[in-house]
This record gives C-alpha cells, sequence and structure tokens, in this order.
C-alpha cells in the first residue's frame, strides 16, 4: 500500500509552533511544540512528509520592501494591517528594537515593528530549516489564503469569536476539520496553521499562486514569494 503524502502548515503561538498535517483527504492533525524542527519530525513519522508551509517570512530584502508584502497587503485591502513588512537581513542581526528600527530606516526607508523584531528566533529557525533543503519549504500568510478561499478579505478579526467562526466554516467549505482545543496554542493560530497547510496542499498539487510571481531574489539567494 502506498503510503499517504503528508503537508505541513505551521504557525507561531505562545509556546513556540502549532503545526497542522494534512493528508491528500484533508485530515488534519494538531501538533504544539517548542520548534518547527520538532513539528517537522512529527509530521514526518505521520507518513511522507511532501511539503512544509510557514506563516513566516523566508527571503529577506537588502535595502527594500518585498514585493510578496506590498502584493499581500494590495489583496487584504481593508485587514492590509495583518502584513507586516520584513525588515531587511542587516536589521535583524540588530541588538535592540531601536538599532533595528534604524537600519531598517537607513536601508529600506521605514522603520520595523516591536512584533518583527521579536519573531528573529523563529525567523532563524525557519531559515535553517529551509536552506538545509530537506524538504521543500514555501512562505504562506493565513489572512491571503483565507481571502482566497472567500473570494473577498475577511471583516472579522481573528481573534474574535465571530472572526474565529467564519476561519472554521472557510476551512470546513475545503474540506478541512481541526481540533482548536489544544493546550499551548490560541484557537486562532490552530486555524491560521490548518489554512497554512491548505495553501501547502495547493503548491504540491501544482494549484497555488504566488505573490509576486515569478518570485524575488534577494542576496540570500532564495525565491521569496508568497504562496496562496
Amino acid at each position: 500500500m502506498a503510503l499517504v503524502t503528508v503537508v505541513l502548515g505551521a504557525d507561531a503561538c505562545r509556546t513556540g509552533w502549532v503545526g497542522v498535517a494534512l493528508d491528500p483527504f484533508h485530515h488534519a492533525e494538531v501538533c504544539v511544540g517548542p520548534t518547527i524542527d520538532g513539528l517537522v519530525a512529527w509530521a514526518s513519522a505521520l507518513g511522507p512528509l511532501g511539503l512544509v508551509a510557514v506563516d513566516m517570512p523566508i527571503g529577506l530584502p537588502d535595502a527594500s520592501r518585498r514585493r510578496a508584502d506590498v502584493l499581500a497587503r494590495e489583496e487584504l485591502g481593508p485587514r492590509r494591517s495583518s502584513v507586516f513588512m520584513t525588515p531587511v537581513r542587516a536589521a535583524l542581526d540588530a541588538d535592540t528594537h531601536a538599532r533595528a528600527s534604524t537600519v531598517n530606516r537607513e536601508r529600506a526607508g521605514e522603520g520595523i515593528s516591536t512584533q518583527a523584531f521579536n519573531l528573529r528566533p523563529k525567523l532563524r529557525q525557519v531559515e535553517k530549516l529551509a536552506f538545509a533543503r530537506a524538504y521543500p519549504i514555501v512562505e504562506v500568510h493565513p489572512e491571503v489564503s483565507f481571502a482566497r478561499i472567500a473570494g473577498r478579505p475577511l471583516a472579522a478579526s481573528k481573534k474574535t469569536a465571530e472572526g474565529q467562526r467564519v476561519r472554521r466554516d472557510l476551512l470546513a467549505t475545503v474540506g478541512i476539520g481541526v481540533d482548536v482545543n489544544v493546550v499551548g496554542a490560541a484557537v486562532d493560530d490552530v486555524l491560521d496553521a490548518a489554512v497554512v497547510a491548505w495553501s501547502g496542499r495547493r503548491v504540491l498539487s501544482g494549484q497555488a499562486d504566488s505573490l509576486p510571481d515569478p518570485p524575488e531574489v534577494f542576496s540570500d539567494g532564495w525565491p521569496s514569494a508568497i504562496w496562496v
């Protein structure tokens, strides 16, 4: 009997990472762990791991905004603030948020958010996994993916009960049901990981679009794009 290929969708959460492993029949399993490597090991034990999709920038700009972020914001319209502009690589080497903002302003014309600065450890975990090239890995933005399923940007925030209901209903329309009651991750993080896995499955099957098309390539050599 042939083994079923698994796609892993991963999203950062308060305790580290939450992952949703999705098979071709859209059966979903959930795991929470401290590292992205741990999620990959867990998903790999469920079946051959065909692709990792992650809500984290891959491919950092040198002196500009990424086209991926700009196009994702355009696609989201009123929810554009959910996409933060990826810092330039040099900014992430700074010791403090203030210094990082100064470096980013010098190179890209704008500072960086505290959220973006605090994601440095997780971003480096993803880069280590990506550049090892043991598994295909792509970047996905959950709000863009949900908007693509709905055919429009969502009105309700993912932090609200209504927003979470809408997102669960949208996942149901594409055949995904997921247990959101897990220890260590908020409901919205689990839903985000699930829709990231949905986009990852689309990439694996050749149905996904990239923002931009073709991807940009910076000095790190990575084809930088948000896939949906």
